[in-house]
C-alpha cells in the first residue's frame, strides 16, 4: 500500500520571515496526521530556517533544483552536498518550468536523479505534456519519454523511491486542472512504463498529479485509483489552503 504523498513546490515565493511563519502556522495545524506524507520545497535561501522549524514535526522539507556535480564553477547553484547537510529529504528535478525557462534536457534531469541517489536525497521527477501536445494526442508518447530518461540506469531499489510528479503543463498555474479522470489516465499509463523495465519497483513508486490543486478538488483527484498525492503550488503558499488539501487527502 502506497503512502499518499502531498508535497507544496513553494516556487520562487516566500521570504525567510515568511516560510518561518508559514512553516510554523503549517506544522501546529496538521500535527497528528500519520496516513499521509507531508512536504514542503521553499526556496533554497528558506531552508535552513524552514528545516530547523520541521524537526520533530511530521512535515518532510524538499529542494526545488540542484546542480548534479558535488562542487564547482557553478555560479548560483547548489549540490547534493549542500543540501544534504541541512536535513533536506527530498529534491524537484525537472519541473516544467526549469525544463521552459532554462532549457533543462531530459539527460541533465537523469543527471540530477542519479546525484540526489547518490547523496541520499530522494528525487521528485517532474513530467507532462504541454497543451498542443495533448491536443495532438501525443501525451503518452511525451510522459513515456521522460519517465524513461529520467530513471535511465537506476536500480529496482532507487526506482521504488521514487516520486514521479505528473504535472501537465496547461494545468500549471492558469487554474485549469486535468479532470481526475484524465489524471489518472496518464498516471496509470505512467505506472505501466515504469512496470516494463522496474517490474518490482513499480508498484512502490508513489505518482502525483500537480496542476492547480486546491482544497476544493483534491478529493476528486485522491479518490483515483492510481495517484498517490498531489504537488501543489499556489495552494501551498498559504497554510490555511494547504493544510486544508493534507487533511482531505488524510481521510481517503
Amino acid at each position: 500500500m502506497r503512502k499518499p504523498f502531498i508535497a507544496g513546490n513553494w516556487k520562487m515565493n516566500k521570504t525567510i520571515s515568511e516560510a518561518k511563519d508559514l512553516v510554523t502556522s503549517l506544522k501546529e495545524k496538521v500535527a497528528g496526521i500519520e496516513n499521509v506524507e507531508i512536504g514542503v520545497c521553499p526556496p533554497d535561501i528558506d531552508l535552513p530556517d524552514v528545516v530547523e522549524i520541521a524537526k520533530s514535526s511530521n512535515i518532510k522539507v524538499g529542494g526545488q533544483n540542484m546542480h548534479w556535480e558535488e562542487s564547482g564553477a557553478f555560479t548560483g547553484d547548489t549540490s547534493p552536498v549542500m543540501l544534504k547537510e541541512l536535513g533536506v529529504d527530498y529534491i524537484i528535478v525537472g519541473h516544467s518550468e526549469r525544463r521552459e525557462y532554462y532549457g533543462e534536457t531530459d539527460e541533465e534531469v537523469n543527471k540530477k536523479v542519479k546525484a540526489a541517489f547518490n547523496h541520499g536525497l530522494k528525487p521528485i521527477i517532474c513530467v507532462g505534456e504541454s497543451l498542443e501536445e495533448r491536443k495532438a494526442d501525443n501525451t503518452r508518447d511525451k510522459v513515456e519519454k521522460q519517465v524513461k530518461a529520467a530513471l535511465k540506469g537506476l536500480n529496482q531499489k532507487q526506482v521504488s523511491q521514487t516520486v514521479i510528479a505528473y504535472e501537465p503543463l496547461w494545468a500549471i498555474g492558469t487554474g485549469e486542472s486535468a479532470s481526475a479522470k484524465q489524471a489518472n489516465e496518464v498516471i496509470s499509463y505512467i505506472r505501466d512504463v515504469i512496470e516494463t523495465q522496474y517490474l518490482d519497483a513499480a508498484e512502490d513508486v508513489r505518482i502525483q498529479y500537480g496542476g492547480s490543486v486546491k482544497p476544493h478538488n483534491i478529493e476528486e483527484f485522491m479518490s483515483e485509483s492510481d495517484i498517490d498525492g498531489a504537488l501543489v503550488g499556489g495552494a501551498s503558499l498559504q497554510a490555511e489552503s494547504f493544510a486544508q488539501i493534507i487533511k482531505k487527502a488524510a481521510q481517503k
